[in-house]
Parts: C-alpha cells; sequence; structure tokens
C-alpha cells in the first residue's frame, strides 16, 4: 500500500451534448479550493460545442466515436492519458454544491489503505418522490467505510460506488485492471475488485454534488438490463451474493416513504416500476 501525501489531481468527464452544463461544471470546478492540474474530457462525438466550450475551459478533449462508447471503455480511455496519481472522475450533470468537493472527496486517500472514495448524490429540485427517496436510501448522511470484511458479511448487496463523483489511487486502479469495459455498473464492478485485492473504499457524504433523474419504465428496464448483462459478462460477482435481496429492502423502504410522505397517487407508479427494474435486470442476466 502507497501512501499518498501529495495528490496530482486528474479530472476526467465523459461527454455527449452537454452543452451549456461543461461550462458550468469547468467553472465549479476552477473555484475549487483543491484544483486539479488537468481535466480531460472524453467526448463521444457530440453534434454541438460541448468539446470546443470544453476547450475554451482549459479542459484538454479526447473525441471518441459515439458507435464506440462503453462506460468503462471510455473512462479507461481518458484515464490512460492522465498524468495524475489520483483519477477524479465525474459526469457532465453533476454539479458541486460547494467549492470543498474535491479537498472532501480526495481527503481519504491520505490513509494508505483506502483506495477510492465516492460522494453523495443530492436529488435535484423537482425531484420525483421516488428519486428522492432512491438518493436518501444510497446516499446517507453518514459516512461509511467498506472493506473485505463487509463483503463476507453483506455480499455485494451495498457494494455502493458511484463514478458520477469518485476518485481513485491511479496505481490501484491499475491494479483493480481498471474499469470493465461493460455497457453499466463498472463503478461498482471496480470498487468490488479494490475491496477483493485488501483496499478500503470510503464514502464521503460532505462531497456532495447535485444529481438526479426521473427515468421512464422503458429507461428503467433498460439500465437494469444493462446491470444484469454486465453482471453475467462478470460471474465472478454473483457468487458473493445475488442482489435481489437488497432490491426488496429498497421497495419496502420505498413503499413506507411514499406512505410517510402522503403521495399516495405514486404506489401504482412505484410497484410498476420495480417490477420493470426486475424484468430488466433478470432479463440481462439471462440474456447477457
Amino acid at each position: 500500500m502507497i501512501e499518498y501525501k501529495l495528490m496530482r489531481i486528474s479530472l476526467i468527464i465523459p461527454t455527449l451534448n452537454a452543452g451549456p452544463q461543461i461550462e458550468d461544471l469547468l467553472g465549479r470546478i476552477s473555484r475549487q479550493d483543491v484544483r486539479p492540474f488537468e481535466v480531460i474530457v472524453i467526448d463521444s462525438s457530440s453534434s454541438d460545442d460541448t468539446v470546443e466550450a470544453a476547450e475554451r475551459s482549459g479542459a484538454r478533449t479526447v473525441v471518441i466515436p459515439r458507435r464506440a462508447f462503453n462506460h468503462g471503455k471510455a473512462r479507461n480511455t481518458a484515464a490512460l492519458k492522465a498524468g495524475g496519481d489520483v483519477l477524479v472522475f465525474m459526469t457532465q450533470d453533476a454539479v458541486p454544491l460547494n467549492n470543498a468537493l474535491l479537498a472532501s472527496l480526495t481527503a481519504p486517500l491520505l490513509h494508505p489503505d483506502i483506495a477510492a472514495a465516492y460522494g453523495r448524490h443530492v436529488p435535484g429540485p423537482g425531484a420525483s418522490p421516488i428519486e428522492t427517496f432512491a438518493r436518501q436510501f444510497n446516499y446517507p448522511d453518514s459516512p461509511s467505510i467498506k472493506k473485505m470484511d463487509d463483503i463476507v458479511r453483506d455480499g455485494i448487496n451495498r457494494v455502493i460506488f458511484s463514478d458520477v463523483c469518485s476518485a481513485v489511487k491511479r496505481e490501484a486502479f491499475m491494479e483493480a485492471g481498471m474499469f470493465p469495459e461493460v455497457r453499466a455498473n463498472e463503478d461498482m464492478l471496480i470498487a468490488l475488485k479494490l475491496i477483493l485485492l485488501g483496499y478500503k473504499v470510503a464514502y464521503v457524504p460532505g462531497a456532495e454534488v447535485l444529481h438526479s433523474h426521473d427515468y421512464s419504465l422503458l429507461r428503467q428496464f433498460r439500465r437494469y438490463y444493462n446491470i444484469g448483462s454486465s453482471l453475467k459478462r462478470n460471474p465472478w460477482v454473483l457468487k458473493y451474493a445475488p442482489a435481489e435481496g437488497e432490491g426488496l429492502k429498497f421497495l419496502a423502504g420505498q413503499l413506507r416513504f411514499i406512505l410517510k410522505e402522503r403521495r399516495l397517487l405514486w404506489l401504482p407508479y412505484v410497484i410498476l416500476e420495480a417490477a420493470a427494474k426486475y424484468a430488466g435486470y433478470r432479463t440481462g442476466i439471462i440474456a447477457g
């Protein structure tokens, strides 16, 4: 394990038709208390001026064919071009809520046994109660550190790691084989790989970004199909725990939240969404 005292941060952001979002994000990054020494925008052949806007804001840009986009592969392509000893991954729609984001996110990496950290997603204005609950469930107020003992006790069910806002020591990232080049869940898979290598992964609720989506039922089906497909292509994961147990816990909590908030009209949608997620996941597992 290597101890990091001074960190050179490479910030990596995949983009597609980001529009004014990318300039806003990079402007916020430039005002951070701890700033990256380089920003790499990996763009999937945007049809707008995303690349030009990123370059105007001081970012280095790499353009890849849109048809070749893959969540893991795109990030790996940028990581191989990065010069930092810490890789910070964000997305174009993750909005830092304060100027301490990068300082808070990378602080745990000063510990020699912590290889990665991820921040908290705060639901945006107007987010549905379903999305609000999802953010609260997956990104609570309390910090935590995941390690091998947790995998042995709980399986993979609570190995949450999001490259919407995350930091990884470059050497550990390479040791883990970088992101699996899959359609989805590349972030959870690398977190599990790091833990199995003996490292720890930290959750930092003080590193906050505004980030939420209200997906349609079809989009949820597709998302969970991709998750199931990704897990099938990495069968070593499935031996640690089935994923359905956490899904049932999530659904029960979601129903309680809807009842507590007296948003009863959302109850049918909650059931339909759960069915869409499960059908997508099982189809992905079977079809791959």
